[in-house]
Order: C-alpha cells, then structure tokens, then sequence
C-alpha cells in the first residue's frame, strides 16, 4: 500500500474536527488505514504520533497527558506522593519464623542488609529513595522491575531498570522478562533475576492498570479548565463595572474622573466605598458571568475525581472545607487499611518470590517472609499510647498481655536490664505480614 500525505489520510478515513483540541481525529468507522502509512513524523498535528514522542497517554480532551504534566496537577501530585512517600518511610524487614512459633529478624540474611542499608549495592540510593521510586513507577506505569544481583548465589543488590524499558511475556509456560534499553540490543532476564511487582488492578493478570492509564482523561480536563482559568485572568476584561453618562465628558471632565479613580478609590483601602458621580453620571457594576463562575465547579468536579484514583482520604488530600479535629487517627487508619494495606502485601509478596525455595520453608520448619512495620502510621497521642500500654501491662485488674519491656520496645526505648526479656509474644507483630508466609504454615500446620 501506499503512503499517504497526511490530508490525503483524514479525507479517505472520514475525518472530522475535535472542538476540544481542534485536530483532525480519524472517524473509526470509516474505511481501514494503517499506521505505518499515516503517522508523519514531519506533521505536527498528529495526535498519536505526539502523545507517543512525548511519552504521554492521551485523553478525551485530546491533552498529552505526561507524567511531569499529572504532577503539575496538585490533587495527583498529593495523593501520588503521599503513597510513594509513605511507603518509602515506613520499616520493611526480613523475618525469620522458627518452627516453634517466635519470631526474629533475619539480619543475617543478605536480603535484610539490602532493603534495610543499601538496596543498589553502591550508596546510590538510600532505602527510602528506593522504595519510594519503584512505589511512584508502579502507580504511575501499573508495573515496576528491578535487576536482581546475585554472588555466589545470593542477593547482594536490587537495581531499578529504567521505566518504559521491560515487559513481561511467556516463554512455553514461563514468565520472563525482555529488557529494551534506550541503546543497544535487548536481553532476556528469567523471573528469579527480576524483583517486579504491579498494581492491583489488571486487566489480563499479568500487567497492572497505572494511574495514568486510567486517569488521563480527568488529568487532562482539569489541565483545561485551569488553562481556561489562566486565560481568563490573562485575558479577559477584569473590570468592576462601568461609569455610564448621559452625554459625553470633556476632556477636563474625563481625566478629573481617571484622576480621582486612581487616587481616591483603588487599593484595598478603599473597598467597599462609594463613589461620588458628577454630571448625571450613573455606576453599572458588573457581575459574574454563568460561564466564568463554571470555571471554580469545573475546577473543584475535577478535583474530586482525581482523588478518587488514588484513593487517599479527602482531609489528607487538603480538601479545606474537611475538617481535621479529633478524626485524625482515623483518617491514618482508613489511609493504612483502604490504600496502603494492598501494597503491603503486593511488596511483601514480591520478596516473597525472591526466596529459594528452601529459605521460603526449610527442611526444619523456619520459614523467612518480609514485612512492613505501619506502626508509624498507626501511632496515635502520648494519652492515647500511655493508656493502651496501661491496660497492655495490666492496669485496671485486666489480664496482662505484654511484659514491660516490650512497652519500651513499642516506645523504641531500649529494654530495662531487670525488667527480662522479649518473650514470644512481644516478638509477633499484630499483623501476620507476608500471605505466602502464612500459607506455608497454614499447610504445616495441617
């Protein structure tokens, strides 16, 4: 087939104008083209062509919707680095679970060092860098991979790929990875190389939906209407009102009155005053238009959808006409069980495949899993933490269920030399951690 120009192309494919952004857009039920004959890379205006060189993904508003241009959105800027950064900030340790049932930290494992010291290997990036870049790749791409680095048969770093760069296919029943770099040739990495997980929502179970995938649309309305906006405070006549005569002024007339404006009205100071009018003159104040008031409800529509795709609580989002007050610890839990919870377990599974086989259960029964500590999150007042350690210690006649130092431990104080030792019990976490992990022992345990 031949290659069409451009015009040629919109004729035959039955093309019409979008009103949102003014291009010409191919009707799909028209007759069939190809993309190789159509998208010109001398032309400009091709919508495909630039949302791909641009690295976008393009809504209905016919806006390239970037990952710099969704950051300039202050509603999935916040919700998306609240995620990112909280879970960056929080704990995550490698356990060991003995077959007796306690509970220790596997420091002497090579994994413990990486995501606790040194994830790369060379100090290029801090544990919390790293867990909140692969956290951010994986909302905005629906998918994250990092290159396992194995001595000797053991972790000793985890690099990032670049974004964009590997996907994953099925190679007769196995799952590996084809990695594209920018320059050179591409490579094939198997499934125990790659430290990879996605978002929870997919679509065909191996990729997950990134935010801007599913976002695009409502990104690039609220980039219109704030255009709009702009254009209206740039452009548009921002005049309170006007002075209408019934003849005309003379010239004498009309600069005493600019002169009496500027001296007599403008400026805060004088809101709210009222003008003196000469020579039948008549004041016409202007109001707000429908139109231009649509702008803060379009502004304000789009901004709650938006939150709406990260799922982090309105208050959070900073959403002023919510309040705070008293509800902040349950603002924290709804944040740690409705939007973190599901990547803890995404994470800690992850990990989870990183294990050999024999570290996943050994011969003996101890079983190694990874964890998220959200204790930080979920932390309440001084009074609230003093009167739960209270109770955990006995106070009221209550049975108690914690031993004094493992109150310290809950105030990262270090244990009392005559107050004993952490028992089994001050050991376990009040969440279980990895799903696999428990599985396993659900498994032995039947």
């Amino acid at each position: 087939m031949a290659a069409l120009s451009p015009s040629d192309y919109r004729r035959n494919a039955g093309g019409r104008f979008s009103t949102a952004s003014g291009v010409v857009r191919p009707n799909i039920g028209a007759r069939p083209v190809y993309a190789y004959s159509v998208h010109d890379i001398a032309n400009g205006d091709d919508p495909v062509l630039g949302a791909f060189l641009r690295g976008g993904r393009e809504g209905v508003a016919g806006v390239t919707v970037s990952d710099r241009m969704a950051m300039r959105n202050s509603v999935f800027y916040r919700g998306s680095s609240l995620i990112a950064g909280s879970m960056g900030m929080l704990p995550l340790s490698l356990y060991r679970r003995k077959p007796d049932g306690t509970t220790e930290k596997a420091v002497d494992h090579p994994l413990y060092s990486v995501f606790k010291l040194d994830p790369l290997g060379n100090g290029a990036m801090s544990p919390s860098e790293f867990k909140s870049y692969m956290q951010l790749a994986a909302l905005l791409d629906g998918n994250v991979y990092a290159r396992v680095i194995r001595l000797d048969g053991r972790i000793q770093a985890i690099v990032p790929f670049p974004r964009k760069t590997v996907t994953k296919e099925w190679d007769g029943g196995t799952l590996r990875f084809k990695y594209q770099p920018k320059t050179g040739r591409q490579e094939y990495f198997a499934a125990a190389d790659v430290f990879h997980f996605r978002a929870p929502v997919s679509l065909d179970g191996l990729n997950g939906l990134g935010l801007l995938d599913v976002a695009a649309d409502t990104i690039g309305l609220a980039h219109l209407a704030e255009k709009a906006m702009t254009n209206l405070l740039t452009k548009g006549v921002m005049a309170g009102g006007a002075l209408q005569a019934p003849n005309a002024l003379s010239d004498t007339a009309f600069a005493r009155l600019k002169e009496s404006l500027a001296e007599d009205y403008r400026g805060t100071d004088n809101a709210g005053d009222w003008m003196l009018l000469e020579e039948g003159m008549e004041a016409k104040p202007f109001s707000g238009s429908a139109k231009d008031n649509q702008f803060v409800e379009m502004l304000k529509m789009e901004a709650e959808k938006g939150s709406r795709f990260t799922g982090v609580p309105r208050p959070l989002l900073m959403f002023d006409e919510t309040a705070w007050g008293s509800g902040i610890e349950q603002l924290g839990l709804y944040f740690v069980v409705y939007c973190l919870l599901p990547w803890f377990v995404i994470w800690e599974e992850a990990i989870w495949r990183l294990l050999s086989r024999q570290e996943k259960q050994s011969r003996d029964g101890t079983v190694l899993y990874a964890k998220f500590n959200e204790r930080a999150l979920l932390r309440g007042s001084m009074k609230d933490q003093a009167e739960f350690l209270a109770k955990a210690l006995g106070s009221g006649g209550g049975k108690p269920f914690m031993e004094p130092n493992e109150a310290r431990e809950a105030l990262d104080m270090n244990p009392h030399p005559e107050g004993g030792g952490l028992t089994p019990v001050g050991a376990q976490a009040p969440r279980p951690g990895t799903t696999a992990a428990d599985i396993v022992e659900d498994q032995n345990e039947a």
